[in-house]
């Protein structure tokens, strides 16, 4: 009984999340009319970007009133301007407006450090040296050669928040920071030593073992922060989410994953709708049989702490042959779809899950096979018609019109409830995360960059998948990264350099 009534509270709550959600998700990034118009034919000043793809629902909306297709068709494939930066980018760049009205874009490399660039035209507006990043040989494995600042950090407030894996002395630490936005100054009680204060409570945390590729998240008065393991799998690593006050950077609270394993890897990293978490957990290794928490979807308090509840997660049936296979689950985050929640696997399948009811294992409204390849990075999402998207890289499976791609558009419940449909697919030629602009007109553009590919930024119509621009080649642009928009510019974060494009 007492199931039944969480059950019928939380599908009440569910449903106003996913109307608030259809009409200020779409409306994430601000009005960017009026005030922040800019003045004499310059470009309109967009609002803030303070944390992957736009807001704590990681769904890669932005709106953008004057970003029509035809202002689209019409940009330069050239940039509008290039700014260098030292090392690797694999976090998705910020935006952030100083109290004085300067934007800032900021900018985290694997070099353990962070740039502020204007916004206007890339120049260095301050720049801050967190440590020594960590060299390969001082970790069990992995491919991200050195390994500093890896995850998206959040601003909150004026303060920006990250966790930057640091090397001194032979010791290797992962450091939550936090940053002064307008002057990259380190503030009061920070850096917090994950692996020193955990074991503080009488938890282990290896921290040479565990790798932090997943974006950070600011909800409740809380950062939180996942953590996953190296590429190959190696040492004994677990799935994490750690959690950390913002004004008492001395609490810590932290919910893990019960076997070995069970990493935190997508990009997107932690979701929120407001009231709980969402993460996606990979492989655990060695389970034989016995359900550790890997494979599966979580939804968690703002501890984080985990119910216990079926109601509260989610895992495929065949959990243990995705395990043996290395098919995370998590290699990309949860995407709240309204009543729903839509997971995407390396196993190349969708599910659709009842956001009131994860189900426990194996129970999902639909699962549809979508890709003939692992899917990985970040969804993004969206409306059109009345009906809700989401856009992914992968190789599609069932394209309409025998039409294939790497970048894929599914329609979620539109032939019916709880049904998945493969609405279009594209050539991205790479690797990139998608994003979507939304015009004045609610018309969506999706945007992605050939990451590791081609290195081209494309801009396809919503609707059905046609190209409407593509850009020169950048520099190498790393698969984990995303672009993102605000007002007329758009910007990419690639190695050693960062690009504005626009008009």
């Amino acid at each position: 009984m007492r199931r039944a009534v969480r059950r019928l509270i939380r599908g009440i709550a569910t449903t106003l999340l996913g109307l608030w959600l259809g009409v200020a998700g779409a409306h994430a990034q601000g009005d960017l009319t009026g005030a922040n118009a800019s003045p004499g034919g310059a470009p309109a000043a967009g609002a803030d970007v303070r944390q992957f793809h736009g807001d704590a629902a990681r769904s890669g909306l932005f709106h953008a009133p004057g970003m029509t297709e035809a202002k689209v068709r019409a940009m330069a494939a050239a940039p509008l301007w290039q700014a260098p930066v030292d090392g690797p980018v694999y976090a998705q760049p910020l935006l952030w407006t100083a109290p004085g009205g300067q934007r800032l874009l900021i900018v985290a490399t694997e070099q353990d450090e962070v740039f502020a660039l204007d916004a206007g035209d890339g120049r260095v507006v301050w720049r801050a040296a967190l440590g020594r990043p960590v060299p390969p040989d001082d970790l069990p494995c992995g491919d991200i050669s050195p390994m500093g600042i890896t995850g998206t950090p959040v601003i909150a407030g004026g303060t920006i928040y990250l966790d930057a894996m640091t090397e001194a002395g032979g010791a290797v630490r992962h450091l939550l920071f936090a940053l002064d936005a307008g002057s990259g100054r380190v503030l009061a009680g920070w850096p917090v030593d994950v692996a020193a204060r955990l074991a503080a409570e009488g938890r282990r945390f290896v921290a040479a073992n565990q790798g932090e590729r997943g974006a950070l998240a600011a909800e409740g008065g809380k950062i939180f922060v996942p953590y996953a393991g190296h590429f190959g799998d190696c040492a004994f690593y677990r799935g994490w989410v750690v959690g950390v006050p913002m004004n008492d950077p001395a609490v810590l609270g932290a919910w893990a994953t019960r076997a070995r394993g069970g990493g935190i890897w997508a990009p997107g990293g932690v979701v929120s709708d407001g009231t709980s978490l969402y993460v996606a957990t990979g492989n655990t290794i060695g389970a034989d049989g016995q359900f550790g928490d890997g494979e599966a979807v979580f939804r968690l308090g703002f501890g984080p702490a985990y119910t216990g509840d079926t109601a509260d997660f989610f895992a495929p049936g065949n959990w243990q042959e995705l395990d043996d296979a290395d098919l995370d689950l998590g290699a990309t985050n949860p995407v709240l779809a309204g009543p729903s929640v839509v997971q995407l696997g390396k196993d190349g399948n969708a599910y659709l899950l009842d956001r009131a009811d994860l189900g426990g294992i194996g129970t999902a409204a639909a699962v549809r096979h979508v890709s003939s390849v692992p899917i990985r990075t970040a969804p993004a999402s969206y409306r059109l018609g009345g009906i809700r998207y989401v856009v992914f890289q992968a190789q599609g499976v069932g394209c309409p019109g025998g039409r294939g791609g790497d970048l894929v558009a599914l329609k979620v419940g539109a032939e019916a409830p709880g049904q998945i449909a493969v609405a279009w697919c594209a050539e991205e030629n790479g690797l990139g995360a998608p994003i979507v602009t939304e015009d004045a007109a609610g018309e969506p553009i999706v945007w992605a960059v050939g990451a590791e590919g081609d290195e081209r930024l494309r801009a396809f119509r919503g609707s059905d998948g046609t190209v409407l621009f593509t850009s020169a080649p950048m520099g190498l642009v790393r698969r984990y990264t995303t672009l993102i928009a605000s007002g007329t510019r758009l910007y990419v974060g690639a190695d050693r350099a960062v690009y504005a494009f626009g008009y």
